[in-house]
Order: structure tokens, then sequence, then C-alpha cells
């Protein structure tokens, strides 16, 4: 029942963008400018970070019972939905963030529009999972559950259009950053540990991209994935080595993890191989998809960790 996107509209993301918020510490006007922005888009990602994962899962999981028109009552089992969290610092750190420096007319109205969609998913979300849990459908007949179900949609489509564009936003900008910034540390310091962890983020998420497209092509799966592969290799090697600085094992273990799931994406893709049925049901109940090896839901959860392990100091 998944309609949600994420760069090729194909999963549910908790995801935590990759941004430069660990670079030096500015000694210029270029410097400082830069650090407003990356204070900035730090904002917009921590909405992100902290609510879409959530809101996307809260859609998932009613959609795991109800069918597409809606509840009817006679369902054998009703789950109801998630909640999210709170959505008010949320509210906050966006009006902060589109007051400063630098302004981006076209990034800060999606920000504008991300917090509307949020605000109104939020008390709706808290409305269904107080009448699904205290089974107050058994008292009406469904009656406000039919009722709740037009509104909870139009809310989850609202959410899902200006997550997609705020993504968007943010994505662009922090491409180009990161592909200067890699640049500057090969220019600086060569290719040693710092590099190649700033390379491999850039290469994680060509491969998820690829993997995610409507129509994925083999052979962009395939020349990502050497990159990455490649990458990873040329990472493991130079940690610790001739006074390079050491990577955690975690972080290593993480980047290899998405490859192994990415190889196995690629070649379900490849080989044609289908779902086994027992597949099928876990990944059409919410929160159990990335359990089946070689599934999309899979490859998003061990990215999701590499991306979390980046931002917790792999990034040296």
């Amino acid at each position: 029942m998944r309609n949600t996107p994420f760069l090729a509209m194909a999963a549910i993301v908790a995801f935590l963008e990759p941004a430069a918020a660990q670079q030096a510490p500015p000694a210029s006007s270029a410097s400082a400018s830069a650090a407003q922005l990356t204070h900035k888009l730090n904002a917009y990602v921590g909405c992100i970070n902290r609510l879409s994962a959530r809101s996307y899962e809260s859609r998932e999981r009613y959609f795991s019972w109800a069918a597409k028109n809606g509840p009817t009552g006679k369902e054998r089992i009703i789950y109801g939905t998630y909640t999210i969290y709170d959505t008010s610092d949320c509210k906050t750190s966006v009006a902060a963030a589109n007051a400063a420096d630098p302004h981006d007319a076209e990034l800060e109205a999606a920000a504008n529009a991300y917090v509307a969609a949020v605000t109104t998913l939020e008390p709706l979300l808290k409305e269904a999972d107080d009448y699904y849990t205290q089974e107050n459908y058994k008292d009406d007949k469904m009656a406000r559950g039919k009722a709740l179900h037009p509104r909870l949609v139009a809310a989850w489509d609202a959410f899902a259009g200006a997550d997609k564009a705020l993504r968007a936003g943010v994505e662009a900008i922090n491409d180009k950053r990161a592909a200067e910034q890699l640049a500057a540390i090969e220019a600086s310091e060569g290719r040693k540990s710092h590099y190649y962890v700033e390379a491999l983020m850039i290469q994680a998420k060509r491969v998820l991209r690829a993997q995610q497209a409507d129509k994925p092509n083999l052979d962009a799966i395939t020349q990502a994935l050497n990159e990455y592969e490649a990458t990873v290799k040329a990472m493991d090697e130079a940690s610790g080595k001739d006074g390079d600085a050491k990577l955690g094992s975690m972080f290593i273990g993480s980047a290899k993890s998405f490859l192994t799931t990415a190889k196995q994406l690629m070649r379900r893709v490849r080989d044609k191989v289908p779902y086994s049925s027992g597949e099928k049901t876990m990944l059409s109940n919410a929160g159990a998809g990335w359990m089946v090896e070689g599934s999309p839901a899979r490859l998003m959860r061990d990215y999701n960790q590499l991306v979390d392990g980046y931002n917790r100091g792999a990034r040296i």
C-alpha cells in the first residue's frame, strides 16, 4: 500500500542526511557563510530525521490491515495506526532557520509546507490512535473510522508531497557541497581515511538511488556498486595505516553490511528471483520488511545505520 517518496519515491526513511556540520571552524567570510547554511540545513534535516520515518510508518501500519477504500469494521485484525513525535520543536527550528541567512525562497517555502503538513498530521494520528486503541469501533460500527479515513489519506498525501519537496531541496544542496568538500579534502590531505569516508557516503547514496529507481537499470546499479565496493576496500585498508586515523569498527561494519544487502538486491533484480510467500508476508507487515535479505526495506535499514554511524563521528 506504500507510495512514499525518498529520492526515487520508493521507500520509507529514517534518515539523517550527511551534512557539513563537522567542518573546521570558520576562518573567512566564505566559511562563515557555509557554516550558516549548514546550520539552516540542519534544522530542516532535524525535522526529516525525527518525523518523516514515523509518519510513513503510521501510514504503513494503517494500510497493513485497512483496505484502500478504508476500514469496514469486518476486518479480521484491526491494528489502528501509529502516532508521531511532538512537532513543536520542528516548527520552532524551521521558523528560526527560515529567518536566518542565507535565504532560499524555494527551500524555505518547502520547509514551511513540511511544517504545515506534519503539524496537521500529528493531532489527526492522535485522534485515530485513541479511537483504535480504545476499540471504539466496537461501539459505533466503525462509523468514526470510516469518517477518519479520507482525512488520514489526505493528510498522508500532503505530508508525502511536502517531505519529497523538502528532501529534494536539501539533497540538491548537500550533493553539491559533498562533491566540493571531497575535492578539497583530496587536495589538502590526499586519499586517506577522511577522503574515503566522504567518498563512501556519496557513493552509498548513488547505490541507493540506482536501486530505488522506478525502472532499475542493471548496468547503472552494477557500476554504482563496483565504485562503492572499491571505496569500502580502500577505506578499510587505509584505516589506521601509516599514521592515518583509525575508523570505528561499527562504521566499517555498517559500510560492509550495506554493500552485502545492495549486492543481494542487485542479484534479485538481475536473476529475477521472486520473494517467497513467507518473505512477502514480512514485506507486507509494517516494520518487518528489513528482515528479508536482499529487499529494499533491508537496504534502507542498512543505509540508515551507515548514515547514523557517519553522523556520530566516523567522518573524522
